[in-house]
């Protein structure tokens, strides 16, 4: 049998968390006599079977370019999504890449920037492949990808630790 610990507290919802049965009478053993925490609550499931969730993740909708989309417009749109990233690391990155580069941009060169923010489904892997961890896939290396590489390696040693005014 295996039980679940679900641990609460003010600066986060409730969660969840599997626990193998050996490690779930230690556990209530110590957090009953030593701990004491009001906020954790240990549930025992009348099932061995974890349910893994893999798959169940929201899907994201495919890349659909705009097509009759003046320059001026998708400078701004790629400006708005070089900042709104989601991921603090790829806003800093890329609103002060864009702030930098994207009205020099031909139209060639704003539709690569604008599939190289837009086309990958995982930030991190474009955080990764700017960064050099990871090694860029075909379709991503192209001019673009090696002015943000550089622009990452900060050879000037700017300061890129808030977003730059619009």
């Amino acid at each position: 049998m295996n039980c679940m610990l679900r641990q609460c507290n003010k600066f986060v919802n409730c969660r969840p968390v599997a626990i193998p049965d050996a490690t779930c009478s230690w556990m209530i053993n110590n957090i009953n006599n030593n701990i004491g925490n009001n906020n954790i609550n240990i549930i025992r499931n009348k099932s061995d079977e974890i349910v893994h969730l893999e798959g169940n993740e929201p899907t994201i909708p495919p890349y659909v370019e705009r097509q009759g989309e003046n320059v001026e417009l998708k400078r701004a749109r790629l400006l708005y999504q070089s900042r709104k990233r989601g991921m603090l690391e790829n806003g800093l990155v890329l609103s002060t890449f864009a702030k930098k580069y994207l009205n020099t941009f031909n139209d060639d060169q704003l539709k690569l920037y604008d599939h190289l923010i837009n086309l990958p489904s995982n930030d991190w892997d474009l955080f990764y492949w700017a960064a050099g961890v990871k090694q860029t896939p075909d379709e991503f290396n192209n001019e673009i990808m090696d002015l943000l590489k550089k622009h990452v390696r900060n050879d000037d040693r700017q300061s890129r630790i808030i977003q730059p005014d619009l």
